[in-house]
């Protein structure tokens, strides 16, 4: 039997429920077609990659600097018309922290990650004036339970959930890899999904449309804390006049994961696994964060087809294939400005939680971020 009989022959309800949320049987078809032969070429940027030049990564300006306080004033100008929009990345499969979707989990002592990033939004709205939406990018497996645990505080403007979208995995052949139940197994896939699935909502066109086509879309991680709001990152960003804008920090050790680069002339997000071969990532001494500031009419009008990276997983312990969109290709139709911003102490914008055993030993530093930005009491 093909892939594409398998599908047929599955219910119309489940097939129903995959296409409500962006599942394409003929993207899934053409992927099946080069599983292991194709993965090289599709995962791998080809041509010229360098680090970044050292004027490509600005730095935030110091506390106290007239380069400080005018970008906090282009800031909090716009902060003050409403022209911002949170847009938090609360998907995937609620795997990683005991099967309990992280955004329920405690960051700390009485206080869930979601319950903070609502405080972070009282918080600009009692000490700035600014009436910042939350958009929370949820996926299957976390919508629920976020939903349930928002009650009456959704109201799909102020407060707003929407979902990612679904792929099937395969097996190395390429045929429907099933769960030990003999249902197709479903999968979120990635978060560079937020474009599509943003404007299936319809969330960022009417907020474009009560602002008169002007907004800034904040994306950022549930788990990372100390990417908040700043009025001063918003007017650097502003200040540029540029599509997007990508917080980096300095790495530590041996950090993984994305990196600013310099791609045939052009300055993008790579995640370190897409660099050639010939290319060593510890060579690229800053990291991207996963948050961004973008223009809400480049956003909204982005028309650009994501790369589906080909990543294997484990599966108890059999062998699937998935296949995912990475949000920091955002960066390749919308050419990014890098803002190296703190790691450290209270200043901190990088507070990644992975895992439990990551926030056991992240909390002191939680906890002093959300106190000083007034959002941890």
């Amino acid at each position: 039997m093909t892939l594409a009989d398998e599908i047929a022959a599955l219910p119309a309800p489940f097939l129903k429920r995959l296409a409500d949320r962006g599942f394409r049987e003929d993207r899934l078809l053409a992927l099946a077609k080069e599983i292991g032969t194709g993965r090289e070429a599709r995962n791998r940027l080809t041509g010229s990659v360098t680090p970044p030049r050292p004027n490509e990564v600005v730095d935030v300006p110091k506390v106290g600097t007239a380069e400080y306080e005018r970008y906090r004033s282009i800031g909090l100008e716009s902060l003050g018309r409403g022209e911002v929009a949170l847009c938090v990345l609360a998907g995937g499969m609620a795997t990683r922290m005991g099967g309990v979707v992280k955004a329920l989990v405690e960051a700390l002592p009485g206080k869930r990650f979601l319950d903070l990033r609502l405080a972070e939004q009282a918080a600009l709205e009692r000490e700035l004036g600014a009436k910042v939406p939350l958009w929370l990018m949820t996926s299957e497996a976390t919508y629920g339970p976020i939903v349930e645990a928002l009650g009456d505080r959704l109201d799909g403007e102020k407060i707003a959930v929407f979902e990612q979208c679904v792929s099937m995995r395969l097996t190395p052949e390429g045929a429907l890899f099933r769960e030990d139940d003999g249902e197709p197994s479903v999968y979120a896939t990635g978060h560079g999904d937020l474009p599509d699935a943003l404007s299936q909502s319809g969330l960022l066109t009417r907020f474009l449309e009560r602002h008169k086509g002007h907004g800034t879309v904040w994306i950022a991680n549930l788990d990372n804390l100390g990417a908040t709001i700043d009025p001063v990152l918003l007017g650097l960003h502003l200040a540029h006049r540029g599509p997007l804008t990508v917080e980096v920090v300095d790495k530590v050790g041996s950090d993984k994961g994305g990196v600013p680069v310099v791609w045939n002339g052009r300055r993008i997000i790579a995640e370190e696994f897409r660099l050639p071969k010939e290319v060593d990532p510890a060579t690229i001494r800053v990291l991207n964060t996963n948050t961004f500031l973008v223009d809400g009419p480049a956003l909204r009008d982005l028309d650009f087809e994501f790369t589906f990276v080909e990543v294997e997983k484990s599966v108890g312990d059999r062998k699937a294939v998935q296949f995912e969109r990475l949000l920091g290709e955002i960066s390749v139709p919308l050419e990014p400005a890098f803002a190296r911003v703190p790691r450290d102490g209270e200043a901190s914008r990088f507070l990644p939680v992975k895992d439990n055993e990551e926030l056991a030993k992240r909390r002191p530093e939680i906890e002093a971020v959300a106190t000083a930005r007034g959002f941890g009491s």
